[in-house]
């Protein structure tokens, strides 16, 4: 069965810190992009980071300089270190794996950026 699990969400208080993790299985995950989507309530998924087979890293504007993203090949993860975080960043956030054609999400894991 192919599937990415994301872990690591939860509440965390404006300015603070949370790293999210995304584990997949069943397909050869180092030849995929990897990715982190973000959907806001009542919002539009959007892309967040995204990191390439080697490791190469892009990220949206409103994330460049606080967030991280970074893969395990061994360990078949993708990682997200949120750095700063805003209250308007309270969001499922969606791991993605992407190979020619083919494109695999996870479930989401809910972040609440909140006091």
């Amino acid at each position: 069965q192919v599937q990415l699990v994301e872990s690591g969400g939860g509440l965390v208080r404006p300015g603070g810190s949370l790293r999210l993790s995304c584990a997949a299985s069943g397909l050869t995950f180092s030849l995929y992009t990897a990715s982190w989507f973000r959907q806001s309530p009542g919002g539009e998924r959007e892309m967040v980071a995204e990191a390439s087979r080697d490791g190469d890293t892009k990220y949206a504007d409103a994330v460049n300089g606080r967030f991280i993203i970074s893969r395990d090949n061994r360990k078949h993860s993708i990682y997200l270190q949120m750095n700063s975080v805003k209250p308007e960043e309270t969001a499922v956030y969606y791991c993605r794996a992407q190979y020619r054609h083919y494109t695999v999400w996870g479930q989401g894991t809910q972040v609440t950026v909140s006091s």
